[in-house]
């Protein structure tokens, strides 16, 4: 019998026991045709395609488990997350999320309660954002020297054609659904900010937002509805994914200066606490999971959605972003840069 007061490692744990305390954790969501308990999952078709995106977090460098400011990443945090980025994905195709798996690795020492928290945030993103037809439908158990996470979500295109990244064309007006910004807020707040116990209420919303995002899920089927030309999750900044639209459908995106101002008004406190700036987290910062979207002129933009800017042709033959007809660098995530 364990006596130990430390708390219950994975390293203690089989793999079998493992499972016990993170299946039923998952087994809120709507079923798949054969769930866990196999060696594969069974998940329906509904018109015989398929729509897929698979997302991995390592820590220290997708996450920290203690960030400088004090605050302490949960396994909610990461289970949260790790679903909330992939669900983001199928939505950008607009799709609706069908089935998920997640495969972990994890060191000895890894304390069993951190396990089963990453397993009731993962369900309770799953629920809470709306992905309803989404099933968990299981996944991997490994034991490695780093903690890494890998969702996968599978979802359906609803009989549609898949809306991509390649389809804006000029005349088409741009839009976002979602936030620009308070996610890179929270980072900085997290990297740099004063100690978390100190912070108030809407500092500790924007950290939230970091380590929780809220991508808008209904508005990628929407806009799919709505005839969406293109189509795009908002994940390594604005100006680095219009850049990325521009380029795949060769035309120039043109930012209206004005929203992308008042989208930096609302995050003034926390750039007037840390000393940043404010418009370099609308433009740059990514992980909101927003979706950035060209509608067709005199298209009326389903709910959730806010006019940005437009499509223009691309000047000389080259593809770009502007603001306010001003040609803007690109800024946002890199995981490879140094």
């Amino acid at each position: 019998m364990r006596t130990s007061p430390l708390p219950l490692t994975v390293g203690e744990l089989s793999e079998g026991e493992l499972l016990d305390r993170i299946l039923p954790r998952l087994a809120g969501g709507p079923p798949a045709l054969l769930g866990p308990g196999d060696d594969a999952a069974v998940l329906a078709a509904d018109d015989g395609r398929v729509v897929v995106s698979t997302d991995t977090q390592t820590q220290d460098s997708d996450f920290r488990l203690v960030w400088p400011n004090g605050y302490r990443h949960t396994g909610r945090d990461v289970g949260w997350k790790a679903a909330a980025q992939n669900l983001s994905d199928i939505n950008a195709m607009g799709g609706v999320a069908t089935g998920l798996v997640v495969s972990i690795t994890l060191p000895a020492t890894t304390e069993v309660r951190w396990v089963e928290d990453f397993a009731d945030g993962l369900a309770e993103a799953v629920a809470e954002l709306g992905a309803t037809r989404c099933a968990l439908a299981g996944g991997d158990l490994g034991r490695g020297e780093e903690l890494s996470v890998t969702v996968t979500v599978l979802g359906s295109l609803e009989g549609r054609s898949p809306i991509l990244r390649s389809g804006a064309r000029a005349g088409d007006l741009l839009a976002v659904a979602g936030s620009l910004g308070p996610a890179a807020a929270g980072l900085a707040l997290l990297e740099r900010g004063p100690e978390y116990g100190s912070l108030d209420a809407a500092m500790r919303a924007l950290v939230a937002l970091q380590c929780r995002p809220v991508p808008p899920l209904a508005a990628g089927p929407a806009a799919a509805r709505s005839g969406a030309s293109a189509l795009m999750d908002l994940s390594d900044g604005l100006l680095k994914d219009a850049g990325r639209m521009a380029e795949a459908s060769t035309v120039r995106l043109d930012l209206d200066p004005d929203i992308l101002a008042a989208a930096a008004e609302a995050l003034r406190p926390a750039s007037e606490l840390l000393g940043g700036d404010a418009l370099e987290w609308v433009l740059g910062g990514g992980e909101d999971h927003g979706l950035l979207a060209a509608f067709p002129a005199g298209t009326q933009l389903p709910h959730g959605f806010t006019a940005i800017g437009s499509v223009m042709p691309a000047d000389g033959g080259n593809s770009a972003v502007s603001i306010g007809g001003k040609p803007a660098a690109t800024r946002g995530w890199d995981h490879f840069a140094r």
